[in-house]
């Protein structure tokens, strides 16, 4: 179901006929490469070219036989040839064209999700300049801490997707491997100009090294970069319901005209797109772990990574695309309550000002340990009291005896926490060049 929410671009690469196609594609450019040496007639891979076709029904009909894809598609594609059919699949193993279609096919993936991530990248810096001064209360461990910006929270997150494309770039590049070397990777069989050929006519590298197979290791780099990006969406949206909740609704996602919430109370406005992605994440991530896994296998090959690959590559690839667009779409769409951001900065009655007020007393020449328990004692009474914390802190004589009242005025202005911003923006977006 997810498949059909992602681009038309990502289906396409990851559905059974271009599978198929991009294996013929790999088949023709090896025949290509032993005509290039002379080892076989000129003219032959031209004629292979414009015969070979194949046909997915009847490629299962033969599988049922042979009980071996690969050998079905090259018997079936066959089939299509003529006397040309016999240098179809020389000298090569399955794995060759499974391989080296794979890092096709993750190559044209990986440009896909970088496109994504330079989409979001967009929408996150954005948001981040519009949201620049809007004050809002941080939190750690879920409770107030002190006053920071929600545009600093944007690009907080920006920062994290740069690092995110740098990883995609990597993995993209370390995917971009064929190998073309037989049936345990010597070249036994065939030469090694005719791997340098077809990896080069398909814009891939040829492996320095390889068994029967493309080192999983490349495989499971690819896919734990998708599961960081993957944990990276999870952020956001799990920030995202953090204040989408009743008692916070400092944000939300949009809620469009007609949607229903539940089943059963009118009233609800969830944040289920959000909701969607955190599920989502576990999914990606717990591919990540069985690329892991994948990377052992018994001497120079077995397939027991073969059968898992054939899920967890193709929708480790979809869902990434899928939830990286709608993450976008919740940004663009996010609605921001900012009177209420700047309201619950107030909501302990001035509580979040407290280290302020123990460094200013410090400065006063007040030993650490001193001022920390002055204020303590006067924020712990205004947790239990409900009282100010202010005028707490105004009526202790400890602490007047070393601050005046228009000093102490000034440890309550929020501007104090967000006089930094615009240098931290300087960091962050002093590069506008995106890979």
């Amino acid at each position: 179901m997810i498949s059909r929410y992602t681009t038309r671009e990502m289906n396409e690469i990851w559905n059974e006929e271009n599978k198929l196609r991009v294996w013929l594609e790999v088949e023709i450019k090896i025949v290509e490469g032993w005509e290039k040496i002379g080892e076989i007639p000129k003219g032959t891979a031209e004629k292979i070219k414009k015969k070979a076709n194949f046909d997915i029904e009847r490629i299962k009909e033969i599988e049922n036989v042979t009980r071996h894809d690969v050998v079905a598609f090259v018997e079936n594609v066959r089939e299509h040839l003529g006397d040309e059919g016999k240098y179809l699949h020389l000298g090569v193993t399955s794995s060759d064209i499974i391989d080296t279609a794979m890092a096709l096919m993750l190559k044209r993936s990986a440009e896909i999700i970088i496109k994504d991530i330079h989409d979001l990248m967009n929408v996150l810096k954005e948001k981040a300049y519009k949201y620049k001064y809007t004050e809002m209360i941080g939190r750690s461990h879920g409770t107030h801490g002190e006053p920071i910006t929600f545009g600093l929270v944007f690009a907080l997150w920006y920062e994290e997707a740069r690092r995110n494309l740098d990883r995609m770039l990597s993995a993209r590049d370390n995917i971009s491997y064929g190998k073309i070397s037989g049936s345990m990777g010597t070249f036994a069989n065939v030469p090694p100009e005719v791997e340098e050929y077809v990896c080069k006519s398909l814009s891939l590298n040829p492996a320095p090294v390889s068994n029967q197979i493309i080192q999983r290791d490349r495989y499971a780099h690819y896919l734990s970069v998708l599961a960081i990006i993957a944990s990276s969406i999870e952020k956001i949206a799990l920030e995202i319901r953090h204040l989408q909740r009743t008692e916070v609704r400092e944000a939300e996602e949009f809620f469009y005209p007609g949607q229903k919430g539940s089943s059963s109370m009118p009233h609800k406005r969830n944040p289920v797109l959000s909701e969607n992605l955190c599920g989502l994440a576990r999914l990606v991530r717990s591919y990540a772990l069985v690329s892991l896994e994948n990377i052992a296998l018994w001497h120079e090959r077995d397939i027991s990574h073969s059968s898992n690959e054939r899920v967890t590559l193709p929708d480790a690839n979809i869902l990434v695309d899928f939830m990286l667009k709608r993450l976008i779409g919740i940004l663009r769409n996010l609605i921001v309550y900012e009177d209420k951001m700047k309201k619950d900065i107030y909501l302990t009655k001035g509580l979040i000002f407290s280290q302020r007020v123990m460094v200013e007393l410090v400065k006063k020449g007040m030993d650490k340990k001193t001022a920390y328990e002055a204020v303590q004692d006067c924020a712990m009474k205004a947790w239990e009291k409900n009282l100010m914390f202010k005028t707490l802190i105004m009526n202790n004589g400890k602490i007047r005896r070393a601050m005046t009242k228009e000093e102490i005025e000034r440890c309550f202005d929020t501007s104090y926490y967000t006089r930094y911003v615009d240098v931290i923006f300087e960091r962050v977006f002093k590069d506008l060049t995106i890979k």
